[in-house]
């Protein structure tokens, strides 16, 4: 009861104030670490099953907010090229999307059947993206925490590690939009991912710090407020690949093809590096 207690006390929190503190992305270990405190096992999230360098084969799973830009797989996959050169040649990256999809609406057994995508090893991580309203309603986050739950058993069950992938809030101009969005989808995702003992990939949270540090920035679509456009799709893969591999984006020289400036870039590698950096206490 205490150790509940507690917890609540934590999120009520973090929901009132201090996003931006350090503090708010400690929020995610805490919680993951009310089993250990009670005397069970440290949860399987703060253990690898795999290093980083065994992380050949991955799975992303999602909705337009992956496919987008020329889909997010595939510009982790080129990061990983460039920083990690002796795995050239050894990264399988499988996409599947469906536009407007929950979670749920993917047949994830199938997927995770790795024949059944053509390769010819299993997967070593599955990124699991949600919804970008799943998380914005009582009934929704009840929900979208017990398919998360599920899909994440049965990702450790093909002896992959599970990984939450966070949305970024809707742009202001939105209709859904609304003050504190980021806030409530940061902490639905959290508590998601610690009852489900998987790493969260704090893709929003990165989303509202660029913003934070350049308000001009345009990270989502003009025309729906909702998409992410290429420095969004940019971000976002920076922000995975350090979720994934760890490292540094310090040497990283990717840039779409010229179709990114270096200079923004470099930006959009710092606010990751940031962003993931501030999420492990």
């Amino acid at each position: 009861m205490a150790q509940a207690i507690l917890t609540k006390n934590i999120m009520l929190k973090t929901y009132k104030g201090f996003l931006w503190n350090r503090w708010f992305f400690w929020l995610f270990w805490l919680l993951l670490s009310t089993a250990t405190a009670a005397g069970a096992e440290p949860p399987s999230s703060a253990k690898k099953t795999a290093s980083a360098a065994a992380l050949t084969h991955i799975l992303f799973v999602g909705n337009s907010y992956l496919y987008y830009n020329d889909s997010l797989h595939g510009h982790v996959r080129r990061i990983a090229h460039e920083l990690q050169p002796q795995l050239k040649g050894q990264l399988s990256y499988k996409s599947a999307t469906i536009g407007g999809a929950k979670l749920e609406h993917h047949n994830l057994p199938w997927l995770l059947n790795h024949h059944n995508l053509g390769l010819d090893k299993p997967f070593a991580a599955v990124i699991l993206q949600g919804a970008s309203h799943e998380t914005l309603s009582e009934k929704g986050r009840k929900r979208y925490k017990s398919v998360v739950a599920d899909y994440a058993k049965h990702v450790r069950a093909s002896g992959a590690q599970p990984y939450l992938y966070m949305t970024p809030a809707y742009a202001a101009s939105h209709r859904r939009a609304k003050t504190g969005q980021t806030q409530v989808i940061a902490q639905a995702t959290a508590e998601a991912a610690a009852a489900a003992e998987v790493p969260m990939i704090p893709v929003g949270l990165a989303f509202a710090e660029a913003y934070k540090r350049r308000p001009e920035i345009r990270l989502h679509k003009h025309f729906d407020a909702s998409h992410p456009t290429l420095a969004g799709t940019y971000l976002a893969a920076c922000v995975t690949y350090l979720s994934l591999y760890g490292g540094n984006l310090g040497p990283l020289t990717y840039t779409y093809f010229g179709e990114i400036s270096p200079e923004m870039a470099a930006f959009l590698a710092k606010v990751a590096q940031d962003t993931v950096a501030q999420a492990v206490p």
